[in-house]
């Protein structure tokens, strides 16, 4: 059955005040179109959980979406702090949780395998340890040495961005493969945003590349150029420029609230925003073709 539907839709229907919200993508792949979305519709009260917030979360907090913030690493990668999200935790009108990456990752991983905790061997982020009280030891009953164990992360809807799916939500992902997988299964609702909607017979043509399955999606929305700043393995590059803007945009608050008036409020979606970059940045983060190489899966 199609779960086709426009992004705006599908925001409105699945995200709502107060919800944990799991915006997923490793350093590509970061739903930026989604989030947005969140913003047009003024969501609020929100907790955001990320690996690294990027500058998705920096926009959404600058937005007032949020209430809570559940992230390992936050910065604006390459460049330094995430002004708006450091600023919102220094002056204590954000709440927050940090984890390692790891750490993170495996209270997904507790969420999708339906476990309260998950162990992990102890890890050298004793500051860590410290400062959250969600990281605990416990006995290993089998060696008797202690293991750090996190609560199970359950999200009310994960956002996931995928190079294609069917209209079922059955989605391929390549590059670099972040928590997408684990967000989903973690999570109650599941809103995937792709960039292409293929024929059901090409997701199966390469089942492997299936990291999720449409049983557990929620809504497919076609959204190309989604990622962008960020970007979308085989289909754009990163814009590194504009990370480079944001930092300057995020000195003051003026700045912030002019970017947010011309390009989330005042564009009506995706592909109006990207539309309104231009030619030249097109151009820019145009890539060359590098096809894998066809694997032949056999017939019996």
């Amino acid at each position: 059955m199609s779960k086709l539907t426009s992004l705006s839709d599908a925001i409105q229907k699945f995200v709502h005040d107060g919800d944990l919200l799991y915006a997923a993508g490793f350093t590509h792949l970061i739903p930026f179109a989604a989030g947005h979305e969140i913003i047009r519709q003024k969501r609020r009260n929100l907790t955001l959980a990320r690996a690294t917030p990027d500058l998705i979360y920096d926009q959404m907090v600058a937005a007032g979406c949020a209430r809570k913030v559940i992230f390992s690493y936050m910065g604006n990668p390459g460049v330094g702090s995430l002004r708006i999200v450091r600023s919102e935790l220094e002056a204590g009108r954000l709440e927050w949780e940090e984890y390692s990456h790891f750490g993170m990752i495996s209270r997904l991983q507790a969420g999708a395998t339906g476990v309260p905790f998950m162990p992990m061997n102890p890890t050298a982020a004793g500051d860590l340890e410290r400062a959250n009280p969600n990281y605990r030891s416990l006995t290993d009953p089998y060696s008797g040495q202690p293991v750090v164990v996190v609560p199970a992360l359950k999200p009310d809807v994960a956002i996931v961005h995928v190079q294609r799916c069917d209209a079922e939500g059955n989605a391929h992902i390549w590059g670099i493969i972040g928590e997408q997988k684990e967000a989903a299964f973690a999570a109650s609702r599941v809103i995937l945003t792709a960039e292409e909607i293929v024929d059901p017979n090409i997701i199966r043509s390469d089942p492997n590349r299936t990291l999720i399955p449409g049983m557990i999606v929620d809504a497919v929305c076609h959204v190309p150029f989604c990622s962008h700043p960020s970007y979308t393995q085989g289909y754009y590059d990163r814009d590194n420029t504009f990370y480079l803007q944001w930092d300057e945009i995020s000195k003051t608050t003026e700045g912030v609230k002019n970017y947010l008036d011309e390009w989330v409020f005042g564009v009506q979606d995706r592909q109006e925003y990207w539309d309104k970059l231009g030619d030249s940045v097109h151009q820019r983060l145009k890539v060359a073709s590098r096809p894998s190489a066809l694997i032949d899966y056999g017939q019996y």
